[in-house]
């Protein structure tokens, strides 16, 4: 069985918020693998619906880095082509990239992805039984460089979890 038969393609995928609500998506990195290698990657920033940065020390994102960027509504059908045949999107701490990404998808109007979210934060515990499965603790033990709150570096990192278990899992 070929490498990809054993090993669909996914699309790790990391945004980071502008504030407090989940709409407020101000850059998204969606990184497309398949079999174990990273094919594509890309990072958008988007001008979120209010003005207002909470979490700029977080990011680094500011609402002039935004200010003339395009909103989530531009942003992401230009991203749609990365999940075509992939089977899932990995992101850390899942439940908050789903959050946001259905906030988003409802508040411009689109069209929610069908493709399940799998948590590598989850994975990463269940895999290596780490004491903490924090993203910069993942990366650290398995050796995968981090910028924390990039987002690209953030999900590249997700991706490479990823593909850590799946290499782990088939010796």
């Amino acid at each position: 069985m070929n490498t990809l038969a054993r090993h669909p393609p996914f699309v790790a995928i990391d945004f980071e918020t502008a504030d407090y609500q989940p709409d407020s998506a101000c850059a998204v990195a969606l990184v497309r693998v398949e079999g174990l290698q990273v094919v594509e990657r890309r990072v958008r920033l988007i001008r979120p619906p209010r003005r207002e940065f909470y979490f700029s020390y977080l990011h680094g994102i500011t609402w002039e880095d935004v200010a003339d960027e395009p909103p989530f509504a531009e942003v992401w059908p230009a991203l749609l082509d990365l999940l075509k045949g992939a089977k899932f999107l990995a992101a850390h701490n899942a439940h908050f990239d789903l959050r946001v990404l259905q906030s988003c998808c409802s508040a411009a109007g689109l069209e929610m992805p069908t493709l399940p979210f799998e948590c590598t934060l989850r994975l990463a515990r269940r895999m290596w039984r780490l004491k903490s499965a924090k993203l910069s603790n993942v990366c650290s033990y398995l050796g995968v460089p981090l910028r924390h709150h990039d987002p690209g570096s953030d999900a590249e990192a997700c991706a490479r979890i990823v593909i850590a278990a799946r290499e782990q899992a088939r010796r």
